[in-house]
Formats: C-alpha cells, sequence, structure tokens
C-alpha cells in the first residue's frame, strides 16, 4: 500500500503515506507552529477525575461523558495538557467513531502542583499502569487504546515494549516521538529549533519554582541558571527520579530500544522533517517490531501534518490516520 525507498542512502526505510502539506505551511516550522497558535480548539464536555496514586501522589484524568466504552485514553507531550492542540479535536473526532476518549495529565501538568518532590518525565511507565489498571477496574475492561504525543508517546512506547505480549491494549498510536532523548537534546539545542527549547525549558523551570513554592526543593540548584535540556535533565530530571545524570535519564528512557519487543498492533506517526530530532533519529526497519507500522512522512513537523487549500479550511492529516488505526481493530 505504501512506497518504500532508502532514505539518503541510510538504513531507514521511508514510508510515503502520501501526506501532502499544505501548500501555504511550506517549512517544518510553519507545520509545527500553526496548530499551536491558530488552531482552533474544540474541546468536548468532559468530567475531571482526581486519581490517587499509590505513593501518596495523585493525577487528573478527563473523561468524556458522551460514549460509554471502548475507552481511548490518551497521554500528552512535555508540559502539555487537555488544552494542548492536539487534544480536544481528537477526542472530539474518537467521540464521533463511537469511542470514549480518556485524557491523562501527567503529574503537574494539569494546572495545580503535584504532592511530592518528584515530578514526570520521558521515561516514567509507572504511573500509566496505575491509570490503566484503574480505568478498566471500574470500566470492566474498556480500555482498548492509547495514544501518545510526542513525550507521552515515548512513554506508551516504552511500557509497550518492556511489557510485550502481556500489555492489556489492542492497538496504540503514537505522534512524533522523541525517540533518542540524546537527539532530541542535541537537535533542539540548535539553529531555529532553539526557539522551542527556550520554550519548554522556560516552562519546565517556572513550574520547578511554582511546585517547590509550597515544599522544600530536595536539590541544590540554581533553576534561573539552566537554559537547555541538557543542563535542566541534568541538574533536575534526573535526580529528581533517581537517575545517576543526564546521560543515564536520556540511555534509559529513550523508548528506540524497546521498539523490537512491541507485540501490540501499533502505529507510529512521523515526520523526516520533525524540528525536534534528526532525520536519523527514526528507528531503523530492523529495530522495529513486526507489530509496529511506522508511518513516516517526509514533512509535518511536530506534531503538525496540516493539509487543506485553505487556512480556514485546514484538514489534520494524523487525526485521521490515528483513528482509522483505532476503528480498524475495533471490528
Amino acid at each position: 500500500m505504501y512506497k518504500r525507498r532508502n532514505f539518503q542512502q541510510s538504513s531507514i526505510m521511508v514510508t510515503d503515506p502520501a501526506f501532502k502539506p499544505a501548500w501555504w505551511l511550506p517549512s517544518p516550522h510553519l507545520q509545527t507552529l500553526w496548530p499551536v497558535m491558530f488552531r482552533r480548539r474544540r474541546p468536548p464536555e468532559m468530567r475531571p477525575e482526581r486519581f490517587e496514586l499509590g505513593d501518596g501522589d495523585f493525577v487528573d484524568l478527563c473523561w468524556s461523558e458522551k460514549v460509554e466504552r471502548p475507552v481511548v485514553l490518551l497521554l500528552h507531550g512535555l508540559e502539555g495538557s487537555v488544552h494542548s492542540h492536539y487534544a480536544g479535536n481528537l477526542m472530539h473526532a474518537l467521540e464521533l467513531s463511537g469511542l470514549r476518549p480518556v485524557f491523562m495529565h501527567f503529574r503537574g501538568c494539569s494546572g495545580e502542583p503535584n504532592r511530592l518532590p518528584r515530578s514526570y518525565h520521558s521515561g516514567d511507565t509507572g504511573d500509566l499502569i496505575e491509570v490503566i489498571d484503574h480505568i478498566n477496574r471500574i470500566t470492566n475492561g474498556a480500555v482498548r487504546a492509547a495514544i501518545g504525543f510526542s513525550l507521552g508517546g515515548n512513554v506508551l512506547l516504552k511500557w509497550l515494549g518492556q511489557t510485550g505480549r502481556a500489555n492489556p491494549l489492542k492497538t496504540a498510536v503514537a505522534v512524533s516521538v522523541p525517540f533518542r532523548l540524546a537527539d532530541a537534546a542535541n537537535r533542539l539545542g540548535s539553529g531555529v529549533s532553539h526557539m522551542y527549547e527556550r520554550h519548554l525549558v522556560g516552562k519546565l523551570k517556572h513550574s520547578y519554582i511554582e511546585k517547590f513554592k509550597s515544599m522544600d526543593s530536595p536539590l541544590d540548584v540554581e533553576i534561573g541558571q539552566l537554559n537547555n535540556f541538557w543542563d535542566f535533565d541534568d541538574r533536575v530530571t534526573a535526580p529528581l527520579h533517581g537517575f545517576r545524570g543526564v546521560d543515564h535519564y536520556y540511555s534509559e528512557s529513550s523508548c528506540r530500544q524497546y521498539l523490537a519487543d512491541i507485540q501490540v498492533p501499533t502505529r507510529i506517526i512521523h515526520s523526516l522533517d520533525d524540528p525536534f530530532m534528526f532525520a536519523d533519529t527514526v528507528p531503523r526497519e530492523d529495530e522495529i517490531s513486526e507489530h509496529v507500522e511506522l508511518l513516516l512522512a517526509h514533512h509535518g513537523g511536530h506534531v503538525g501534518f496540516v493539509a487543506g487549500r485553505l487556512p480556514w479550511k485546514a484538514e489534520y492529516w494524523h487525526e485521521g490516520k490515528i483513528v482509522e488505526f483505532i476503528m480498524n481493530r475495533e471490528e
């Protein structure tokens, strides 16, 4: 169904999924920024739930009320939330397809700092496991699929690989995943992509400051001096979560090493021009399980994939591919 060919004489196999970027958004940065800045949000009607974690902390969930089952769990990217540009419209599309979306906020991302002197990170699968077990318990096993964006996609793919055949999901989708965290940190620290790093690290620093207004930080760090991902993850993320340093955190948490062990039918949607990473950050074909479909476009930016003839009639190609994949496994 898809044309495949070698990319720049590397061992990455490129799948051409016939995605045609909007002519008025020709660059990866425009593809990335347009939906963030200009997409009209369409949040569904949601019921909030505060789920108490086993360690005494909490995460906040948002439940769709229009459909009873089956349930699809959504995981956001770094410092994202249910208000992120990719969340509400996709939840609405899932509802129209007869699926019940539930949005999971990572610790501290729902507008209120979490209780413990720790946060969330790219390789933390523990909270995801607790949430899925909780939803399955109260819905009599209704969780059918999970969708992860960026950091959330990394968490999801890592968990799928770690659990193999024991994973309870029927299917999964991951979009714009930072397969190797060190690559993402290097890419975001260079060129035009540095603007994303400034924005995201700024949000992380703000979250850290807000969190430790109400409790003592276990770290001795000048947070204002940490201006890139390498420094922030080395001085904050790694020590807060039991890693020896940034190299240990990145190597242990990157999902690329787990892809070969995934046993759940999974679609990964990615773009070679994603400005959050390099083209060769994408895994090789021999690193991917036979249960994983890598839908790899030449263009699309980071969680962009904007098509359409006119700006006021923009189409978001990846959303259709997400719903299509999940629905094909519901039949």
